[in-house]
């Protein structure tokens, strides 16, 4: 089966020079303009505290620290509601600058403590906006900031030169950080993209796994044909691990079934020829493992395996899993995929390729399930031809050569009434009773056919009326003994079958065993139904008729073994010559006992 793939479309891969930056990156910004605006503000208010004359600072000090203190805590609200429109960012930059040159301005300007305060803004447009912007506002803002200094006192030049000192370390950092937060924005850009390409990615991957998954359980459930399903798990499993077109499958895979207590190669894909003829023996290395524990296995070096060694095709595999073909206590095989890639099967391929395989013993049961209803069938149907052939042998041996014989009788009475009447009176009182014995034969034989009392009172009556007619028509002691209940272990079927098992090995003591009495005895021990069937008559070598069974005309103990595993049960017998024969056949009446 040719897998199908999906054409995809190549990633679109992010764009560092792209000037819009994503929404998140740009959030994270300002949440560290946030945490830097709390810092000025916390170093400024310390270093106004410090320095004022007399030690409390003015009035509009404080009142501008408070507001920006306020300012900042609208912004943080704003942004933690996630209500930022483009023109707030600019906003907040001017507010930044109005404030700061406040707050420098309040403080005493050129000579005051808060010469440093242009830092707030200049760095606030390098976190937020371009280096040209960046350094627009420190220039700005030195400008300003000698412009005010110069208003306060038109003669200190002193002050104006610090100005000039602090403008020149002001500018090359704000250009430097501007630098690093585009630095850092193309990155957070980049791992975002990347993020959001995994994501993706792993959206697709999850997609093809669970296509892979429904196409096994459609097979598996669509044909009884098992090795389809085993060639479907083996090209479904590769392209859903690789999740590639079929001529980019780097995965070597083979499903090995057990055939005469080895394992073949039933199917396979990238094996060499010679590789498709070798056998395992399924007790060694990763194969061994899977099969005793029941667990996939995972092995990085299957070159190096006691039974993989042989296989040229799995040489360049670095990493190999192994799942065993496993339904209860029964398994089938391993299947195997190999791949030239270290630690290929990760925990995803890992479940993907484990739900495959489960619907490839799904299909495997399935067939297995057809293939024991189909024989179940052709011994059914052997066991009513054999059924048949008995009837009629025993017709033709009985109620027929007897008629015969009552036609020939009734010819010779007729012939003798004309001479002796006396004569012919006691014949007849022979045909009669030559007649009432042929009755009681086919009435036996009728009721082996179709027991009634089995349906309306069960085995145990069935059995007892079996052992009347048997004393009745061949004039054979049979005793039956069973324990209270034992009927009600088993179905009204299973009844039918144990009885026609118990009847066949009566009518075959009866016949052969020439016993004086014939003991049926029904008992449960240990979760198992008991049936023994026991004679005291000559006897037989059990291993010398098993031996030349099949040669022999009759398949009375094909019969009773085969009925017997209807019921999941055995047949056992214990004879030996002189000294009688005991038939046991067993039946478990739970799960434990089957096993058991």
């Amino acid at each position: 089966m040719k897998p199908t793939a999906t054409p995809k479309s190549p990633p679109v891969k992010p764009d560092p020079a792209t000037p819009s930056q994503p929404d998140s990156a740009a959030r994270r910004m300002d949440w560290l303009v946030f945490n830097l605006r709390w810092l000025f503000l916390a170093v400024a208010a310390l270093l106004v505290f410090e320095s004022s004359q007399p030690p409390a600072p003015s009035g509009l000090v404080i009142t501008l620290l408070a507001v920006t203190c306020f300012y900042n805590i609208g912004l943080t609200l704003l942004a933690f509601a996630e209500y930022w429109p483009p023109f707030l960012t600019w906003f907040s930059l001017a507010g930044d600058s109005i404030l700061a040159l406040s707050l420098f301005a309040a403080s005493g300007g050129g000579t005051g403590p808060l010469i440093w305060i242009g830092l707030l803004p200049s760095l606030a447009a390098a976190l937020r906006h371009s280096w040209p912007v960046a350094l627009g506002v420190s220039i700005s803002f030195t400008v300003a900031q000698a412009a005010i200094s110069f208003v306060f006192n038109p003669t200190d030049y002193a002050s104006l030169i610090t100005l000039g000192v602090a403008a020149l370390i002001l500018w090359p950092l704000t250009v430097g950080a501007a630098s690093i937060a585009g630095h850092l924005l193309t990155f957070i850009h980049a791992a975002r993209q990347k993020e959001r390409w995994a994501s993706v990615k792993r959206s697709e991957s999850l997609r093809e796994h669970a296509r892979a998954i429904y196409e096994m359980a459609s097979m598996a459930s669509a044909t009884l044909d098992y090795e389809k399903v085993l060639d479907a798990a083996l090209n479904v499993g590769s392209r859903g691990a690789e999740g590639g077109q079929e001529a980019s499958w780097a995965m070597v895979s083979a499903v090995l079934l057990f055939q005469d207590d080895q394992l073949h190669v039933t199917s396979a894909r990238r094996l060499t020829t010679a590789d498709e003829r070798a056998v395992c023996s399924g007790r060694e290395g990763v194969l061994g493992t899977a099969i005793r524990t029941g667990e996939p296995n995972v092995i990085a070096d299957p070159e190096h395996d006691p039974e993989l060694e042989q296989f040229v095709g799995f040489r360049a595999c670095h990493s190999l899993m192994a799942l065993p073909l496993r339904a209860g206590f029964e398994t089938y095989g391993v299947v195997l995929y190999g791949h030239p890639q270290a630690d290929f099967f990760d925990e995803d391929r890992r479940a993907l390729l484990i739900a495959i395989v489960n619907q490839a013993i799904i299909a495997l049961q399935n067939a297995q399930l057809y293939r024991n209803l189909r024989e179940e069938k052709e011994r059914m149907m052997e066991v009513q031809e054999e059924a048949q052939k008995k009837l009629a042998r025993d017709l033709h041996d009985g109620p027929t050569q007897i008629i015969a014989a009552l036609a020939m009788r009734a010819n010779f009475v007729r012939r003798l009434m004309e001479r002796d009447q006396k004569a012919a009176s006691e014949e007849l009182f022979k045909m009669e009773d030559l007649a009432r014995r042929t009755t009681k034969e086919m009435r036996h034989m009728l009721f082996t056919l179709r027991p009634l009392v089995l349906e309306s009172q069960g085995l145990t009556a069935a059995l007892k009326q079996l052992a009347e007619k048997m004393r009745e028509t061949h004039d054979q002691n049979v005793l039956v003994e069973a324990e209270p209940g034992v009927d009600n272990k088993l179905e009204m079927n299973q009844q039918g079958v144990l009885f026609y098992i118990i009847e066949e090995a009566v009518g075959n003591a009866r016949k052969h065993a020439e016993a004086e009495h014939i003991w049926v005895r029904l008992k449960i021990q240990q979760e198992v139904l008991v049936a023994e069937v026991q004679d005291d008559g000559v006897g037989f070598n059990v291993g010398a008729v098993d031996a030349n069974y099949d040669k022999r005309g009759s398949l009375g103990m094909v019969n009773m073994r085969e009925r017997a595993e209807i019921l999941n049960g055995a047949v056992k017998i214990e004879s030996a010559e002189g000294k009688g024969t005991r038939l046991l056949i067993l039946v478990p009446l739970s799960e434990n006992a089957r096993v058991r």
